[in-house]
Formats: C-alpha cells, structure tokens, sequence
C-alpha cells in the first residue's frame, strides 16, 4: 500500500506534533508553555520543607538532651520511631494519594505532617516526643510518592528524570537551611519556637498548592501546544499490578540494594552529623551551619546534575536504561 501522504493530510505521528509545538515554545512564542515548571518548583518547595521538618530535631540534639535528659539510646530510638512510621506511612500514605489525588493526597499529607512537626514544641518527655516524630515520619512519607506521581502526570518521559533530579534536590536544600536557621531560632525564642515556626511554613506552601496544582487537562494556565507535549508520549495499558508480581524482577532487587548501601550513609548525616560537629570538632550551636552547607550542596549538584545527564542522553538516541544507568555510574 501506498505510505505518500495525501495533500493536506499531516504525515507525522502525535509524537512529532507535539515535539514540534515545543521547539515553537521553545522559540519564545508562549511562555505559558512552560507552566509545568512552575509545578517542578512546588515539588522542590515541598521537599525542601519536608526535610526542614525533619532534621530540626537532629540540629537540636545536644539542646534537647541538655533540657529534657534524654541519652544518646533515647536518641536513637526517637530516629527509630520516625524511620518505622516511615517505613509504614510510604505504603499507606502513598495508597491514599492514589485514591484520592495527587492535589487532595499531598495536601493531607502536608498538612498532617506541618501539625505533627508543630506538636514537637508540646512535647515535655520522651514518650511525646515517640508520638510526635511518629506522626511526622508517617505523614512525611507522602511527599515521594505524591512528588513522583505529580512529575509522571505533567512531565512526558524525556523530562521526567531531570525534573525528579530537581523536586529531589529540596533533600538537599532543606537540610542545607534548616541548620543555618534553627540554631538562630532556638538561641532567640528556645527551642520549641523552632519546631512551630518550619512546621507553619507548611501552610503557607498548602495555599499555593492548592491555587496552583490541576491536571494539565484542566488547568486553565497550560496551554494546547504544551498539553500536546506533556502528552506527546505513546499511550500505555492502565493496568493493576500485585505487589507480589514485582518480587521475581532484577529491578526490584536492585533497587532495595540500592537503597540498602545508600540509605545508612544518608540517615547518618541527616540525624548524627550535627551532634558529631559539636562533640568532636567543638563547634557551637550557631556554626554547625556552613560545614553542613557544603555536604549538602555537593549533593544538590548531584541530584539535579544526575538528571540532566539522564534526560541529555535520552535526548541524545540513548534507551532510557542505558541512560540512568550512565548517570548513575557517573555519580557513583
């Protein structure tokens, strides 16, 4: 069969189409086209306050165990006690943010997680200090599972790596922040003003959200030609997958090994590393800022820098597994 195209019938796929409409956004003629960015920012504020609220208690540490004498074991089962309802709140929470959204999910999410961060200040013993970081721990394991789902609904495959890369970097621009402000908070209002001023902030970002975030098909801000883009990709089979299914890939199993080798080193410096400063190098409460700055800002060149080189060479003809794996290898 003859495979010309007929006069005024357009040869070229969907896919084309919409790479064509982005090299005219591209071009400066609609700025709207770009919209989906403002969403990546959203996700990168989002991330950056869920890992605020998570680390003030480890900038606090000697603080804390000075006022309410607590030891290095209650310490680290307060660390436990989070990392558990964390453990359990990335199944249960990251259920609710399929049923209900991703708008409604995260919005729940932060805002039970910005409420349980603000109780911290309530708390007078050990025991309401395990409910407290409990209730953190499961209300902030939304934020991954919300953020990923967000990027897969706005971003098309070729973007999706670099602006996870970017929504990722709040880990690391979070914990840059939280030990430059903390110390300033605590040593002028006490401790407990410290815990109630970074889990408001999480109503402030709940207004933006909740203005800002649609579907890209109902936002009234995103235009056709970058709809046209976001969905440029070919369609998939909606299907339900059992968790069990998942067990017998080499995918699986390499990513919780993964996470298995890497998690530990990034706990360490998110919990221990502001006590480590200040019992072995004599920092005080106020300097422990800049040394952890620049851990942290290493890493943020690590995260956005990893998903770009994914997406370039994605862009560049590379399979989309070939393309992580480089970039991973690359940042190893």
């Amino acid at each position: 069969m003859d495979q010309t195209a007929r006069p005024g019938v357009s040869a070229t796929s969907p896919v084309q189409e919409a790479e064509a409409l982005e090299k005219k956004l591209r071009g400066g003629s609609a700025r709207a086209g770009y919209f989906r960015w403002v969403i990546c920012t959203l996700l990168l504020l989002g991330t950056t306050k869920n890992y605020m609220d998570r680390q003030v208690l480890g900038v606090l540490k000697t603080t804390l165990q000075h006022d309410l004498g607590w030891n290095d074991i209650d310490y680290g089962n307060l660390v436990l006690a989070f990392q558990a309802a964390y453990a359990v709140g990335m199944i249960l929470v990251g259920r609710l943010v399929d049923r209900l959204g991703t708008r409604l999910g995260y919005a729940l999410a932060m805002a039970f997680w910005s409420l349980a961060s603000m109780g911290h200040a309530l708390g007078n013993s050990f025991t309401s200090f395990v409910i407290a970081r409990s209730a953190l721990g499961f209300g902030e394991a939304g934020v991954f599972p919300a953020s990923i789902k967000t990027v897969a609904e706005w971003f098309p495959k070729k973007e999706r790596a670099l602006a996870t890369g970017i929504f990722n970097a709040g880990t690391n621009a979070g914990a840059i922040v939280t030990p430059l402000i903390v110390p300033w908070i605590a040593l002028h209002w006490g401790w407990r003003w410290a815990f109630v001023i970074t889990g408001a902030l999480g109503f402030v970002w709940l207004i933006f959200w909740l203005v800002l975030y649609r579907k890209p098909e109902e936002h009234s801000r995103v235009s056709k030609a970058e709809l046209a883009y976001i969905r440029g990709d070919p369609s998939e089979p909606n299907r339900k997958i059992k968790w069990i299914s998942l067990f017998p890939h080499r995918q699986t199993w390499a990513f919780v090994m993964g996470k298995f080798m890497t998690d530990p080193i990034w706990w360490f410096y998110l919990f221990w590393i502001p006590d480590f400063l200040q019992r072995r190098h004599g920092l005080a409460l106020i300097k422990i800022g800049l040394p952890i700055m620049v851990i942290y800002l290493i890493s943020d060149v690590g995260s956005v820098g990893g998903g770009w080189l994914s997406s370039w060479l994605i862009h560049r003809g590379k399979s989309i597994n070939a393309a992580r794996k480089i970039a991973m290898l690359v940042c190893a």
